[in-house]
């Protein structure tokens, strides 16, 4: 784990910023550096972001990302914020759907679902090390991604102390854990979700069906006794759809009251396709939302406790 708190970014000399790219950029090389326009505003404030992320962390952290139901871009959450994690951390990323049907966040970040947690599960006895896990998992750039089971018969099977004994191997051997938890809330592994989560997030939209099926979800937490989970989430409008005709400051403000912080997610054309996610071909400011979402979450990498002192024997033992 990173939690010496020795890292390039703490202990490399900071040296001068020089723009790159633009105009700026060009001006700069044109004149030799004699002419220094600085660095745009919105490359520093992207740094700042990367710096945000790459704090140190003291133990295994568990992020769960979920919504009351589907359709509100949650696995596309999941999925960007792991890429994002993934990409700016050195340590280890992995991505696991936890849906109890058949889910598609393999699908979205690499295309392989032949190997699923429902394997892992029937071999988890003989987990011992990293590689042992890896031959479950596929990967996306420098992201692990956990498929679910993709036959809904065996996936609606899938209850709490299963999600326990996964979630137990994962931590041991990755530093971040993100679960793309089942869309809805009674299901039997959300209790297990809320109590092995270190972070949560909550997906909605800015629509008033959407937004109303946000509020419920941090209704449903409160009412069974999650208000300090609620105070604490980072609530993810995804403005997936067209929202011209939308006032989303309303929306904002709103969740603003009940939630940490609130990140908006603008559409993007190319997570509107529904294909295989690339880091690349999204807009700027896509990205710099997921950056936002990353940084927001990894502010409490220092509040980092270790649940697996709180998990069952049989969760200890696989």
């Amino acid at each position: 784990m990173s939690g010496t708190g020795l890292t390039e970014d703490t202990i490399v000399r900071a040296r001068a910023e020089r723009p790159e790219g633009g105009w700026r950029g060009l001006l700069y090389s044109i004149t030799n550096g004699l002419v220094d326009p600085g660095v745009a505003a919105a490359v520093t404030a992207r740094r700042e972001l990367v710096v945000r992320i790459r704090r140190p962390l003291p133990g295994p952290h568990q992020i769960a990302v979920g919504s009351i139901n589907g359709g509100v871009g949650k696995t596309t959450v999941a999925a960007c914020l792991g890429l994002v994690l993934a990409e700016s951390r050195g340590d280890r990323v992995v991505a696991f759907d936890a849906g109890s049907h058949a889910g598609t966040l393999a699908e979205r970040l690499t295309g392989e679902a032949q190997v699923t947690v429902r394997d892992l599960l029937a071999e988890i006895g003989s987990v011992r090390s990293l590689a042992d896990v890896a031959r479950y998992t596929s990967l996306a750039r420098r992201l692990q991604v956990l498929a679910s089971e993709q036959d809904p018969a065996m996936s609606a099977a899938f209850d709490r102390d299963e999600y326990e004994r996964v979630c137990a191997v994962l931590r041991r051997f990755y530093d971040i854990v993100i679960t793309d938890s089942g869309a809805g809330l009674a299901h039997s592994q959300m209790e297990g979700t809320l109590a092995l989560a270190d972070s949560l997030v909550v997906v909605g939209t800015p629509n008033a069906d959407g937004a109303r099926r946000a509020d419920k979800t941090l209704d449903w937490l409160v009412a069974r006794g999650h208000g300090d989970r609620v105070a604490d989430t980072v609530l993810v409008l995804s403005c997936d759809r067209d929202t011209r005709h939308i006032d989303v400051g309303p929306v904002r403000r709103h969740f603003a009251t009940r939630c940490r912080a609130v990140v908006e997610v603008p559409h993007d054309p190319h997570l509107a396709t529904g294909a295989r996610i690339d880091l690349d071909r999204l807009k700027p400011a896509t990205h710099d939302a997921f950056l936002k979402l990353a940084a927001l979450l990894s502010d409490r990498f220092a509040e980092t406790q270790d649940h697996r002192t709180h998990l069952p024997h049989s969760a200890h033992t696989s």
